[in-house]
């Protein structure tokens, strides 16, 4: 029964894959409500992925031209052929998530993103300052739950790294993909443009702290 969840949600990842190509492919421009700015977090990891596809790219006909002559069954040859083309195009579609799912603030908060397998979004008025802090973690995995001092930390983690940090004026749990995490006290992501996030959020926030007071008014 423990098998069902995670083949589903490797179903969903493989769906998700697939449309995010498609929509890579068209070069559609991303939806954007007024106000809402995007930050990519695909530079720290794109120099690797393009290795990594361009290796795929080589590797497909060198294998297709050694099982063709060194496999005497021909369905081994398709098998392999199969395997190569679907790791091309997994790859690819790792690169095209990334790309078409990025970091966005606007005016109601901060959307957090990575690719499309993580999507939470905090709202401004639970942020009490933002910062640049570029940190290197000893796991690449995308998402971390960890302790600092008294505090917890989410980090959402691009190339083992993360380069902005939210502090929160409260403890608040956020939906992650294996379920609800424990509440945090700091959320850290990676952007590539670092000063650019934090100038958008700071000026959100000063927004949103001029509205508060005629609030509490009203």
């Amino acid at each position: 029964m423990q098998m069902v969840p995670t083949l589903r949600r490797v179903a969903a990842l493989e769906a998700a894959m697939w449309r995010s190509t498609a929509v890579w492919l068209r070069r559609k421009p991303l939806p954007l409500a007024p106000g809402e700015q995007p930050f990519g977090y695909l530079g720290v990891v794109k120099p690797i992925l393009g290795v990594f596809i361009g290796l795929s790219a080589v590797e497909v006909p060198i294998f297709d031209l050694i099982v063709r002559h060194v496999v005497p069954w021909q369905p081994a040859r398709w098998i392999v052929l199969a395997l190569g083309v679907w790791g091309l195009l997994w790859m690819i579609g790792l690169y095209a998530g990334m790309k078409i799912h990025p970091h966005v603030a606007g005016p109601a908060g901060l959307r957090v993103r990575m690719s499309s397998s993580l999507d939470l979004t905090v709202p401004w008025a639970d942020v009490a300052s933002v910062s640049k802090a570029y940190r290197s973690l000893p796991s690449s995995r995308s998402v971390q739950l960890e302790p600092d001092g008294d505090r917890t930390v989410l980090n959402i983690v691009v190339g083992s790294q993360t380069s902005v940090d939210l502090r929160l004026r409260r403890p608040v749990a956020f939906g992650l993909p294996k379920g609800r995490s424990a509440p945090v006290d700091e959320l850290r992501v990676y952007a590539d443009d670092p000063d650019g996030l934090v100038r958008a959020a700071r000026r959100a926030l000063d927004a949103e702290h001029a509205i508060m007071p005629h609030a509490q008014e009203g």
